[in-house]
């Protein structure tokens, strides 16, 4: 690849204890778990809205057991039942739909009523390394090319990008060489037989005429008179650009054969209301940590000394290579123990200063398909910040804090840490 050099001085925006990168559920609740500590804490954020796949990408449903997560959770959950904007807690095994767009304003006011830094449309864009430490963060943003200083990262991308442009060690992918599949959700209205839907005219998409037709469909429940449609959309990569590009423009394409579908030939009376920003992501790139979790791992109920988060949920793994409801382990291989996911996960190997929480934290694939889903994020995202926050107050490297005193933190906010007392599915 022909390269240019670029050289610019680059003003330095921001000086702070701990920067958290990319503000999806794991980066907020990093944040707000660092700053209840008392250190000086900036979250950024590359889209206009805070919350990541649960809002910009439509994904308006927490899976995985959203009782003893934590006070970041918590806080997040009191607010959508403040609104009511969120389903009702009936057992650890139940999903809770929540209406993404009251998220959307409700996290930009969490953060700032909890001391939180924030900055929106903000491109993170590369780092300075000297000896394994983060000395500087570049971002891009409507005020240009600008560094951020801080004592500790968390990258909370879901893509690892921090990692990745930090040079350190990173995976991706399974043994099949694909990331888990993306998903597209979308949003229809239902409309009177007096008021018949906009219709999909021909010509413009591949027309499907048989259910065996169609991919793997699910339509979830999003208030009166409307549903949320998700399509499984496999083999691109989220951190390869050209890809990315592909996906999104497929994905919208299957959308509206999808609708078509659904009017035409089974005459649902759908209106298309709205699609995403962004479509949902499974897995980017993970940044090796201290530990790996693995799958062998989940399905042991492995216990570690240094646990921050307990995982609940089954082995969500799609098959990467086809658009069917198929997935890479038949049913009864699927569901696992409560687990254990141990702090070393959430501390890059490679790094002095540079912690991982949600979708890049240190994992295999199928540990990941477990550990992905937005409930054990927030749990992953909150322990990142207590541990970036003690390792500030301490003037320690972060793994020179102590788990014990990180798990004391987490008790001391909720968080249930004895995989014996969670529940899970059965």
């Amino acid at each position: 690849m022909d390269t240019v050099r670029m050289e610019k001085q680059v003003p330095v925006r921001e000086n702070v204890d701990v920067l958290v990168v990319g503000g999806g559920i794991a980066g907020v609740s990093a944040a707000l778990a660092a700053a209840a500590l008392g250190v000086d804490v900036l979250l950024i954020e590359h889209f206009a809205v805070f919350g990541g796949n649960a809002t910009s990408g439509g994904v308006a449903s927490f899976c995985g057991n959203t009782k003893g997560q934590g006070r970041a959770l918590d806080m997040i959950i009191s607010a959508l039942e403040e609104f009511n904007a969120i389903a009702p807690y009936r057992s650890a095994q139940d999903s809770r739909v929540f209406n993404h767009e009251i998220l959307a304003v409700i996290l930009p006011e969490l953060l700032e009523k909890n001391g939180v830094k924030v900055l929106l449309h903000t491109e993170f864009v590369d780092v300075a390394v000297s000896d394994g430490e983060i000395t500087e963060v570049f971002v891009s943003g409507r005020s240009g090319l600008e560094a951020i200083r801080a004592k500790q990262v968390i990258d909370c991308t879901g893509d690892g990008f921090v990692g990745i442009r930090a040079g350190f060690a990173t995976m991706k992918g399974g043994s099949h060489g694909y990331q888990l599949p993306m998903s597209l959700m979308y949003f229809v209205r239902h409309v009177p037989d007096e008021d018949k839907a906009c219709q999909v005219p021909p010509g413009w998409f591949e027309r499907i005429e048989t259910a065996d037709g169609l991919p793997m469909t699910s339509i979830w429940p999003n208030g009166p008179k409307s549903n949320a449609i998700k399509i499984k959309v496999p083999m691109f990569d989220s951190t390869d650009t050209r890809s990315m590009t592909k996906a999104e423009i497929a994905a919208r394409r299957k959308m509206m054969s999808v609708l078509d579908y659904h009017q035409r030939v089974e005459g649902r009376n759908f209106l298309l209301d709205h699609g995403p920003s962004v479509i949902g992501i499974r897995e980017g790139c993970r940044i090796v940590g201290d530990y790996i979790l693995t799958v062998d791992d989940l399905r042991a109920g492995r216990s570690f000394d240094d646990v921050i988060a307990i995982g609940t949920y089954p082995l969500d793994g799609h098959k990467p290579d086809d658009d069917k409801r198929t997935y890479i382990l038949p049913p009864e291989e699927r569901k696992v123990p409560p687990y254990d996911i141990p702090l070393r996960c959430l501390i890059a190997k490679d790094g002095k200063n540079l912690l991982m929480a949600g979708r890049c934290l240190s994992a295999d694939q199928l540990a990941l398909s477990s550990a992905r889903v937005m409930t054990t994020c927030s749990m992953t995202g909150q322990a990142a910040g207590v541990a970036a926050a003690l390792a500030v107050k301490e003037g320690k490297e972060v793994r020179g804090v102590d788990a014990a005193r990180v798990q004391a933190v987490l008790r001391e906010g909720g968080a249930e840490l004895d995989r014996t007392k969670v529940h899970h599915y059965r």
